[in-house]
Parts: C-alpha cells; sequence; structure tokens
C-alpha cells in the first residue's frame, strides 16, 4: 500500500487515508460481488500512442458505458465499486476468460446489494466558490 501511495504521488494525508481504506475494500468487494462484470473495448491502436484523437472515442465510449452501469444499478438499489487492474491482473482475467487479444479491459466493476450501516471514509472539504470561475481562471 506505500508504495502505490509513493508512485501515485499521494501527498495529501487525507487522501492517503482513504486510499489505505479503499484499496482492500475494493478486492473485499470484487471478492464478495454478486456479480462481476469485465467491460471490453475492441481497441484497435495503443491508447498511449493513438495515431490521431478519434482513435480514443471507443476509449472515451467505454467510460461513458460505465458510467451508465453504476447509474442504472443504483437507480434499482445496487452498489457498484470500480477496480482498476493492477500488476498482470488484465493478463490473468484474459487467460480465465480466454477473450482475445484485440479487446482491452479498462477496470473491473464488483456489482451487489450495499452493505448495511458500511463506513463512509471522510472527504475533504472543499469550497465551490474556489473551484468556480467566470470568465478567468
Amino acid at each position: 500500500m506505500n508504495q502505490l501511495i509513493k508512485d501515485w504521488n499521494l501527498n495529501d494525508s487525507l487522501q492517503q487515508e482513504c486510499y489505505r481504506n479503499a484499496v482492500p475494500k475494493q478486492y473485499r468487494m470484487l471478492f464478495d460481488a454478486s456479480a462481476i462484470i469485465l467491460p471490453l473495448l475492441k481497441q484497435k491502436t495503443d491508447i498511449l500512442h493513438p495515431e490521431n484523437i478519434s482513435h480514443l472515442n471507443g476509449f472515451a465510449s467505454i467510460w461513458c458505458s460505465i458510467e451508465n452501469i453504476f447509474l442504472a444499478a443504483t437507480a434499482e438499489g445496487y452498489g457498484c465499486n470500480l477496480r482498476i487492474p493492477l500488476g498482470n491482473e488484465s493478463e490473468h482475467a484474459r487467460e480465465v476468460l480466454g477473450y482475445p487479444e484485440k479487446y482491452y479491459m479498462p477496470c473491473f466493476i464488483g456489482m451487489g446489494r450495499p452493505k448495511e450501516k458500511a463506513l463512509i471514509p471522510k472527504q475533504k472539504d472543499i469550497d465551490i466558490k474556489d473551484r468556480i470561475h467566470w470568465d478567468v481562471f
């Protein structure tokens, strides 16, 4: 966990606390989920080196689809968690499920009924007036 915090340059103590709490829960929530969804994208180009901006349309679309899954599930009373694969998890998922090399899996989605009285991590208070700018930054 400390290496992840270092690698991601998480210097704020509240943010560090949130990740120390959240990352182990992500694994547990996936393990305990009623369903696991693996969204797949047929990726025709390297997303880090696209030939042109339109080659990123599929990648943008998959994230819109993921958001819609979360919204629809929440509207039906389900809870979701998302975890981006780390290390060789994507390759392991490909080996287990056998999806073709042309496909890219951006995340794991766990879905199920939310735990009653689940701990909600403390969030950093942000004054919206400091974030909204009119005509100037």
